[in-house]
């Protein structure tokens, strides 16, 4: 059954539509602009849809006496988390610099919001979507600012169940803004493969009837290509440019080569899906009639013969009876002679 769709800039999302492929940088330009820019250009040489960063203030995000996650930790013992903030902070500045870049090199800009003034700026710069992330789903307040201008929220579910995502959709949708696409997603940094639970993205698509994706934090490219099998409409992915480089999310994200892997895996894999029926393909007629079996005379019948089962044999190829009515043709008369290895087909017996 075909669900809803979403239009992000000139591409539709849901159901029978292309994977939106969702290159996401996050903060691993390092509050480098050339980074960015060399981060942007990755992206497009791999050929996905769209480049995401994030618009935070570290002021406006944590708290100076914040605790820090494990993978935090492992990528800064002496900063706190605010200060981890702080030195990754993608300056507003920069922000119009880099989408112009971005659209100049093919791919949309998106950027993950975390405060109202970062929704305005945004907004001002023409993003076709938002993203909201997984830390910010019951963050109403915000949530309602972004889905008032009127634009497509791409949902990330991280660390949720059902009904935190469901009271997100329906403050979404209390504005008149209808227009969602949900990620599936695991908020841990990376993710095991055995928390990735990708049939959760079909409990979502049944739930809300939106199109659903995933948002994937685990090493490699193995679980896009699985979620895209199972049905993601869209996949999001960490990427950088070295996982050599420090930072909280450098680790776990895939390089280049991988990134370019990974669209291309998707591009394939997205075709391999069909649909949700079983029946032989064109390609297939010629090798249905090869190797399928038929009913053969096994010896010479003289017409006028009643044919015994030891008259009978099943060969290749299937261009006589079927061998599931051979029963039904032994005890038949032959109207015509039929030489030992021809096929028996129905106008040849009585």
């Amino acid at each position: 059954m075909m669900g809803a769709k979403v239009k992000i800039g000139d591409k539709l999302v849901g159901d029978g539509e292309p994977v939106f492929i969702v290159a996401e940088a996050g903060a691993n330009h390092d509050c480098k602009l050339e980074q960015a820019k060399q981060l942007i250009d990755v992206a497009a040489n791999a050929e996905a849809d769209a480049i995401k960063f994030q618009t935070f203030s570290a002021d406006k995000i944590v708290a100076k006496t914040g605790s820090k996650a494990g993978y935090m930790e492992k990528a800064s013992e002496k900063e706190s988390v605010y200060e981890i903030f702080k030195r990754i902070e993608l300056p507003h500045e920069w922000h119009h610099e880099l989408a112009e870049y971005a659209i100049k090199k093919g791919l949309i800009f998106l950027s993950s919001p975390f405060d109202e003034e970062a929704v305005d700026l945004l907004d001002e710069l023409g993003v076709p979507a938002f993203k909201v992330a997984s830390g910010e789903l019951t963050n109403f307040p915000l949530i309602k600012y972004i889905a008032r201008k009127g634009k497509p929220l791409i949902v990330s579910t991280g660390a949720a169940n059902m009904d935190e995502v469901g009271e997100a959709v329906s403050v979404i949708k209390g504005t008149g803004n209808k227009k969602i696409v949900l990620l599936h997603c695991v908020a841990n940094y990376p993710a095991a493969p055995e928390d990735a639970n990708l049939l959760a993205m079909s409990a979502l698509k049944q739930k809300f009837k939106l199109p659903v994706g995933y948002s994937d934090h685990t090493r490699g490219i193995a679980a896009p290509l699985a979620a895209v099998a199972l049905g993601a409409v869209m996949i999001e992915k960490h990427f950088t440019l070295s996982r050599k480089l420090p930072g909280p999310d450098h680790f776990y994200a895939i390089e280049p080569n991988e990134l370019k892997a990974m669209v291309d895996s998707i591009r394939a894999v997205e075709k391999m899906r069909g649909a949700p029926t079983k029946k032989p393909v064109k390609a297939e007629r010629e090798i249905r009639k090869l190797a399928r079996r038929s009913i053969f005379a096994k010896v010479d019948i003289p017409a006028g013969a009643i044919i015994q089962k030891e008259m009978l044999t099943v060969l290749r190829p299937a261009i006589g009876l079927e061998p599931k009515v051979f029963n039904m043709v032994v005890g038949k008369k032959s109207k015509v002679y039929i030489k030992q290895h021809e096929p028996i087909t129905r106008d040849k017996i009585k």
